[in-house]
């Protein structure tokens, strides 16, 4: 790992960061798919080309005026254009989101009705191995189910699904087991009863009394109290406020109140990307993930306000159910919970939770927001110089549940990872550090049927202007510009 050590332990965690360092390939679908039941238009205007932070500002700014007039938001990467969905008939919300400079797409599902299928969803198919999100691509709710869903589990699951209607919701199935990620940026290491856990430093921040502290995942915080920055040395930090379920977050205090946490993505190889805000999600944008694990990945964001219902880790019969998330097709494995979700332009975004799939297959990841932890626990990140978001309104449907049973650790971590130098010319596989952390816990992948369910595509996933990397998958750097 890569640590900076400051006045006193001469020691602060660096963001996110891994020593090896694997660079993601850039998937490029092709454009929009079928289901879209509208074309994005303009007619009282020319649409902005945006940025997609600035696209994000404007989403957020929208959602605050309009409310659910509204029925969702997306980032056309390609056109560069922030794309609102209106419900048909409602010109009045289409003409204040072309004067704003968003490209305004008519669609048949309103937010009411997105909100009602999602409620239907939460009282009719709450099992383990289940999540859905609204997708303003397809202005459709895409559910989908693990391979631990089968037998009576994956009829219930499809045929509230069938009962919403096709023009509402599409299944999908999962070849992986949705898990959280406990082991996993720098990592960071705790013991606890029965072995050790290893998680992801997500983002330093300040606390609110002005105390230096970082993010990570909620259930490595209710996983164990205190963490170290190697897997036999002595804590430097320890919770403060940790949630898991509900919401994924968690408040860490660095023990050392001279600590020095520099807000920064260390992303290896000498490299670092300041982090200068927090920024609410957009689907449709690009964003990175780093992972002591795996490293560092791409990929688009393709869901909000997600709602994923996991094996509960202290109840064999029961669920613990998140809201709220950030769904992507980003990759993960175990090692990288409480990671750093960012944009190359120095956004923070979200922490590393859980999802399905590996970097290997690919999968879907999903992340809570980084803006909702700050608001939930009164931090700022870094030194609180830079620019602070709001916790922004999440588009979509799914309802908030509170806090329910707390996780306990169940993933043992295996070694250190140091991952060492990979050679420059390298350009296949990735180049991960031994000693990874085995999982142990819950999320053993199934056998399940893998043939049933209506695969669903949609969206343009367009990875145009996002960050280039030379030298493969070995320490490659970021050289593009957004």
């Amino acid at each position: 790992m890569s640590h900076k050590r400051m006045p006193k332990r001469k020691a602060a965690i660096a963001v996110g960061g891994v020593a090896a360092l694997g660079a993601a390939a850039l998937l490029l679908p092709n454009a929009m798919a079928s289901q879209d039941q509208g074309k994005a238009s303009n007619a009282g205007g020319t649409a902005r080309t945006l940025k997609a932070a600035d696209a994000s500002d404007l989403a957020a700014r929208l959602q605050k005026t309009l409310g659910d007039s509204i029925a969702g938001t997306y980032y056309d990467d390609a056109k560069k254009q922030l794309v609102v969905n209106v419900a048909d008939g409602d010109g009045t919300a289409a003409a204040q989101a072309e004067k704003a400079g968003a490209a305004v797409r008519h669609v048949a599902n309103s937010t009411a009705e997105l909100k009602a299928a999602a409620h239907t969803l939460k009282t009719r198919a709450t099992v383990p191995g289940t999540a859905w999100a609204v997708d303003p691509r397809t202005d459709k709710i895409l559910v989908t189910a693990d391979s631990t869903v089968t037998g009576a589990k994956w009829d219930k699951v499809r045929s509230t699904v069938r009962g919403l209607g096709s023009g509402m919701a599409t299944l999908k199935k999962s070849s992986g087991t949705f898990k959280t990620f406990l082991s996993g940026g720098d990592a960071i290491f705790a013991q606890v009863q029965g072995g050790g856990v290893r998680c992801s430093l997500g983002f330093n921040v300040t606390a609110s009394d002005g105390s230096p502290a970082f993010l990570t995942a909620g259930h490595c915080g209710v996983a164990a109290k205190q963490w170290s920055d190697s897997q036999t040395g002595q804590p430097l930090a320890t919770v403060d406020q940790a949630t898991f379920p509900g919401n994924d977050f968690a408040l860490v205090k660095y023990d050392d109140a001279t600590t020095q946490a520099p807000s920064e993505v260390n992303a290896g190889n000498g490299q670092t990307v300041q982090i200068t805000q927090a920024q609410d999600a957009t689907v449709g944008e690009t964003v990175f993930r780093m992972g002591s694990t795996t490293g560092l990945h791409d990929g688009q964001v393709t869901g909000l306000d997600a709602t994923v219902n996991f094996q509960s880790e202290t109840d064999p019969g029961g669920v613990d159910t998140v809201n709220g998330l950030i769904q992507t097709n980003v990759c993960a494995e175990a090692g990288d919970s409480g990671g750093s979700l960012f944009t190359q332009d120095g956004g923070a975004v979200g922490l590393t939770s859980g999802g399905s799939g590996d970097c290997t297959n690919g999968g879907e990841t999903f992340f809570q927001p980084v803006t909702a932890a700050l608001q939930a626990t009164g931090a700022t990140l870094g030194g609180g110089a830079g620019g602070q978001a709001g916790a922004g309104d999440q588009s979509g449907a799914g309802d908030q549940s509170g806090s329910g049973a707390q996780a306990g650790a169940g993933d043992q971590a295996g070694g250190d990872q140091t991952g060492g130098t990979a050679d420059p010319s390298a350009t296949g596989g990735d180049q991960n550090g031994g000693g990874q952390g085995q999982d142990q816990g819950a999320g053993q992948q199934g056998s399940g049927d893998q043939g049933a369910g209506d695969q669903s595509g949609a969206g343009d996933q367009s990875g145009a202007d996002a960050p280039s990397y030379s030298g493969g998958n070995d320490g490659s750097s970021l050289t593009g510009t957004n």
